[in-house]
């Protein structure tokens, strides 16, 4: 079994802050910062540009990448990290769509985050008024899938309610279409189990500053799937993609597999963090995270239920269909969770009516999730929510 009070003592958390918001920033690992300290003062300090070499800079993209995807499924080689999730989110489109080139449709559903249909909007608009980008309800994305569709492109877990998409069902229907699916695994990687590699995925991608805890603005990863490795062409040939990037030469020539989704120069410092937070999962079985994940959530939604009539719960009950995060809905929503904040009990919300909160086994125990129910219906019953300070809107919500 996981020992997550062992795994609670490996982040360095406030005093007197009970954490749900590790579904849109990780907290740091303790670990991060004497390792990004190293990268900054022994290596970037001591070797200077030496470090490509000497400290294995240039390789920590793929090797890195083989961390997380462990986590998610993957066969060695098949990930690599670098640039941000839209830019990883465009790569996957693009290739996939130049590997169906007799369709036009990318197919999406009303509920994925925005970034990814703005670029997958974008990405049609670039390519001329014959492709187009198609949504649907998340309910109704299997049945919109049929010859047309060339990409379907879907988050596992709705950023929003958490509901979660059934991902080996849903490319069975789409490879049995002829289609290609890109997923986008922000709200998965680390928070529940993934199996790439045996629900036949053909491109995934995701950010690492969530549930896997790199730190703000993280690097991305993407992976493609070892069958289209060497077929898909780079949208974005940049030079680290490149079969020699040293060579310098003046025409592109992709790199062999997932090193050709390489764009630019990595992250060396925020990968650095990341490499030290992965170390958190060495003793970490996804199986038994998922079951005290779910516990708890389960706990939450019981308590806040039983106290908290006002609020209605807008994730799945069914554990199948959930993520890993709880989300309610109220009209004043904004407001209920900057008081929250206030007292030390850190959610998000998320437009329009959203209080959102993940749950991470990794630092959050029990009796931090009944604590955190408590306190949310205490500010419920006694109004104190409705104040002037918390109605007032941050550029960050």
């Amino acid at each position: 079994m996981t020992d997550f009070a062992h795994t609670r003592t490996m982040f360095d958390l406030p005093e007197g802050v009970i954490y749900l918001d590790g579904n849109s920033l990780g907290p740091l690992p303790r670990a991060a910062k004497d390792r990004v300290a190293r990268a900054i003062a022994d290596e970037w300090g001591q070797m200077l540009i030496t470090g490509w070499n000497k400290a294995g800079w240039m390789d920590l993209p793929a090797r890195v990448g083989d961390r997380v995807g462990r986590l998610i499924g993957a066969q060695p080689g098949t990930v690599v990290m670098g640039d941000t999730l839209s830019i990883k989110v465009y790569q996957a489109l693009a290739s996939a769509l130049e590997l169906r080139p007799e369709r036009r449709v990318i197919l999406s559903d009303t509920g994925n985050f925005p970034s990814d249909l703005y670029m997958a909007d974008g990405l049609c608009r670039t390519l001329g008024p014959d492709y187009a980008l198609k949504t649907v309800a998340p309910e109704a994305v299997e049945d919109a899938i049929d010859d047309h569709v060339a990409v379907l492109m879907i988050t596992e877990v709705d950023y929003r309610t958490g509901r979660k998409h059934d991902m080996a069902r849903l490319i069975a229907k789409a490879h049995a279409a002829g289609a290609l699916v890109v997923w986008d695994l922000a709200h998965s990687a680390g928070a529940i189990p993934v199996d790439l590699a045996g629900a036949n995925a053909d491109f995934a991608v995701g950010c690492s500053y969530k549930y896997l805890n790199s730190g703000p603005g993280g690097p991305a990863f993407i992976y493609v799937a070892p069958r289209l490795a060497d077929k898909v062409r780079p949208a974005l040939s940049g030079w680290l993609g490149h079969e020699a990037p040293f060579a310098f030469d003046l025409d592109y020539r992709p790199g062999a597999g997932i090193e050709r989704m390489r764009v630019g120069t990595p992250p060396v410092l925020q990968l650095a963090a990341l490499d030290a937070a992965l170390d958190v999962w060495d003793g970490v079985e996804m199986s038994d995270l998922r079951a005290r994940s779910l516990e708890l959530q389960d706990m939450f939604i019981e308590r806040v239920e039983a106290a908290c009539p006002d609020l209605t719960l807008a994730t799945p009950r069914d554990h199948k269909s959930r993520g890993s995060q709880v989300s309610f809905r109220h009209a004043q929503g904004y407001a209920i969770m900057q008081a929250l904040i206030a007292e030390g009990v850190i959610g998000d919300f998320r437009a329009p009516d959203i209080l959102r909160f993940g749950f991470t086994p990794l630092y959050l125990s029990r009796e931090d999730v009944a604590q955190a129910a408590d306190i949310l219906c205490d500010i419920m019953t006694s109004g104190r929510w409705d104040r002037p300070e918390f109605h007032t809107r941050a550029k960050v919500t």
